[in-house]
């Protein structure tokens, strides 16, 4: 909600980035069905923090670690200043899998890289093209034009003249739209 006040193309950003982690999964889930690779579970002798999933639940890539990089991709589109945090919480999410003893660290590395590339590219190409959308275009702009914060951090502390105008009705003179 914060996003779509403040920044409303950052927010269409933030939509076509969980666009691109939708898609993300979808294409970790159809090659985990074309490769079939077991779980570690399945095929080593491990001890599992978490239920081993069924047999037919395949590890490679971790659809965890796919998610994980896509959300931390379309985060970084819109806050690139987070990357000391988003960048290590999706290695931990990921790495937990191995921990677990349901994923091999190639897992997690292939879910990490597809979620990062998939979302990546959806991004790029997407963003600019809703982003000519007539719809788009009304959603994403701002209703109102805000004021230059250093302007009016300016006038309200005097840095930054701003003559009385008069008011003929009252009689008076004020310092403009910021009272006086």
């Amino acid at each position: 909600m914060v996003t779509w006040l403040r920044d409303r193309p950052g927010f269409l950003r933030l939509a076509v980035g969980g666009l691109g982690a939708i898609v993300s999964y979808a294409t970790s889930e159809a090659v985990k069905t074309l490769v079939a690779q077991p779980r570690p579970c399945h095929t080593l002798d491990v001890v599992t923090a978490l239920t081993c999933p069924t047999a037919t639940d395949w590890s490679w890539p971790s659809n965890h670690a796919t998610i994980a990089g896509s959300i931390a991709v379309a985060c970084l589109l819109v806050a690139p200043r987070l990357w000391p945090l988003l960048v290590p919480l999706a290695a931990i999410v990921a790495t937990a899998r191995v921990g677990a003893g349901v994923h091999y660290l190639h897992d997690i590395t292939a879910g990490l890289a597809l979620g990062t590339l998939i979302t990546a590219l959806i991004s790029t190409y997407a963003t600019p093209a809703l982003a000519r959308i007539p719809l788009v275009q009304r959603a994403t702009r701002r209703s109102a034009p805000r004021a230059d914060p250093p302007r009016r951090r300016a006038i309200s502390t005097g840095a930054l003249h701003v003559p009385p105008t008069a008011h003929p009705e009252e009689g008076s003179t004020s310092r403009g739209l910021l009272g006086g």
